[in-house]
């Protein structure tokens, strides 16, 4: 083989190690997520941006449709993404996969549970405002400790916390 041949032989068996210790030292952080900003972190709640989105078995045009969003605005909760498409869950606990173009910054509630009082200020001994039903979609503005303040049509006021799905029980909301 000779003197050359033997040092490109090495040459190649060196490039094959390095290459192996490459992917050896990307693999332990190839499963790490490092959010970018607060759009990132998953899990985290925002809501549908149009009257019409398909919720998908996959993430991907090639998967089939397995339900259908008709309303702007529903709340949804985002688990995850894979390129360009989103995981989501309602909070009936549908869940698929969303084009991320389908998804609005936009923060919207739902009142679960019984019919729950909406309040004048973030306390049971408020003026009661309103009564909402359950299932219906109000606007989330902001939260203290164990309240929040929501729009549904032309009411705002206060409601518990744990009497809404779409924000969760620690996080805070301007």
């Amino acid at each position: 083989m000779g003197p050359w041949g033997e040092i490109v032989a090495r040459g190649r068996w060196v490039k094959a190690v390095a290459g192996l210790l490459a992917v050896a030292i990307w693999i332990p952080w190839a499963g790490m997520a490092v959010a970018a900003s607060a759009s990132d972190v998953v899990p985290r709640f925002a809501s549908l941006h149009a009257d019409k989105v398909f919720l998908r078995k996959g993430p991907g045009d090639r998967y089939p449709v397995d339900w259908v969003f008709v309303r702007r605005g529903w709340p949804v909760e985002i688990l995850g993404g894979f390129d360009h498409w989103r995981h989501v869950r309602d909070w009936q606990g549908t869940d698929g996969w969303v084009h991320e173009k389908m998804i609005a910054t936009r923060r919207e509630v739902v009142v679960t549970g019984d019919i729950r009082g909406i309040r004048q200020g973030p306390d049971t001994g408020a003026a009661l405002l309103a009564r909402a039903e359950p299932g219906v979609v109000a606007q989330l503005i902001e939260c203290r400790a164990g309240w929040c303040r929501i729009e549904a049509g032309d009411i705002a006021g206060w409601i518990e916390r744990s009497n809404i799905w779409g924000v969760s029980p620690t996080e805070a909301v301007p």
